[in-house]
């Protein structure tokens, strides 16, 4: 077989769009050529990979190959890649069964030696892979994110080779259970830490009771972030759909958040408008 497809997915916004990793394998001078709209950290991932695979005992083909991530106009970026390029080389190069890919979906960055090192944004992934009716293979330390989803099958590797021997049926990798659900998480923050402030703590209760908003104006130090930053306390638990909205923000910023617990952010009063949506072309935190 000299041709391979691996389903991998983007990340755009909140969203996962499915890319499809085709990898040729053709008779030439030895080289390798990624196509496909593909930013930096992607193009380098040939180093990596041909390293990653060469270190867990499989053999990178002295032949010309050539990457194309579909769909070609959707900008891909960051190094979750790695592992799919990786999948589809060994694939299209014989070394893995035919067909061992179907209804599977991979991420993860490879380090030299063939190591799975984690990504960002893998809530949102698993959440569209659940939704493709994929299995998803990822790096172990992302595991934890992906088991917030019930019914879904995901399974977890620390290796290269781990990923090969489970597609090989030699050494199956085992699934990981969803978590069970937890007690709600609330603001450690409580209203109740306010004294005084009579108008303010009424204003809160009737902006919660009755979902509206709130806009807070006067001098610093008049207690107005110590008032908003209570709101969260009196405000219902979050359901399932907005569990995983918030979630899913913190895994795409790569920043850590308890999961069920409702966000609360300050941003300086001297943001533009700019940087208070996420500013750059990335969503930021």
């Amino acid at each position: 077989m000299s041709f391979a497809k691996i389903h991998t997915r983007g990340l755009l916004g909140l969203h996962a769009p499915l890319i499809e990793v085709e990898v040729h394998v053709s008779q030439g001078l030895p080289s390798l050529t990624i196509v496909g709209l593909a930013e930096a950290a992607v193009r380098e991932s040939k180093d990596r990979v041909r390293s990653a695979i060469l270190n867990s005992g499989y053999l990178f083909p002295t032949k010309r190959l050539t990457i194309n991530l579909a769909p070609a106009d959707l900008p891909k970026d960051g190094s979750r890649l790695d592992l799919p390029i990786a999948l589809g080389i060994l694939l299209a190069s014989g070394q893995l069964p035919e067909n061992c890919t179907e209804g599977m979906e991979f991420i993860g960055e490879l380090a030299l030696d063939g190591q799975l090192r984690p990504t960002s944004g893998t809530l949102s992934i698993a959440i569209a892979c659940q939704q493709a009716q994929h299995e998803l293979i990822l790096p172990q330390e992302n595991a934890q994110e992906a088991c917030q989803l019930p019914d879904f099958r995901v399974f977890a590797a620390g290796h290269l080779k781990e990923v090969a021997e489970h597609l090989s049926q030699s050494v199956p990798l085992p699934q990981l259970e969803a978590q069970p659900k937890k007690e709600p998480l609330y603001s450690p923050l409580d209203l109740a830490d306010v004294k005084g402030q009579l108008r303010p703590r009424r204003a809160l209760e009737i902006a919660a009771a009755g979902g509206h908003s709130l806009l807070f104006r006067g001098p610093p130090g008049t207690g107005k972030t110590l008032l908003a930053s209570r709101l969260s306390s009196i405000l219902p638990p979050l359901n399932t759909q907005e569990n995983l909205e918030v979630a899913s923000i913190y895994s795409i910023a790569n920043s850590p958040h308890p999961f069920g617990q409702r966000p609360f952010r300050a941003p300086h009063h001297t943001a533009s408008a700019v940087a208070l949506v996420g500013g750059g072309c990335h969503l930021q935190k």
